[in-house]
């Protein structure tokens, strides 16, 4: 059995976590950290201490109606991208651990498409 790092748990959630093939699972908000243990093998398990997340990135939708998933990048070991029921609700229950200042919002698709076209004719 996996031990959490959190000692308060202020939510717990289902989500997906996105890394090739979904795998579903709960996810964990709490005083220590960020937490994602896989539904069907214990094994498979995500902990991610507050003092390590550097930014937490929302692909937000809609103007802010629908966010389909967020990511969390660390600064040591890359990005993981999940997706829970409610995206809002998690947000906000991070936003207590996590400076405002490191909470963004991915680029649309179309601003995607916008630098790839000017990218070409930038100075080197």
């Amino acid at each position: 059995m996996v031990q959490s790092i959190n000692t308060k748990v202020d939510l717990v959630t289902n989500a997906t976590f996105h890394s090739g093939i979904s795998q579903y699972g709960k996810v964990m908000i709490g005083d220590k950290g960020f937490e994602f243990f896989n539904d069907r093998d214990a094994r498979k398990f995500i902990q991610i201490p507050w003092e390590e997340v550097d930014y937490i990135i929302a692909s937000i939708m809609f103007k802010g109606k629908w966010i389909p998933r967020y990511a969390i990048q660390t600064k040591r070991n890359g990005t993981f991208s999940f997706s829970s029921k409610d995206p809002k609700k998690v947000l906000r229950t991070i936003r207590e651990y996590v400076d405002s200042k490191h909470m963004v919002q991915s680029l649309s698709f179309f601003k995607v498409i916008k630098r790839a076209l000017k990218s070409p004719f930038r100075k080197k």
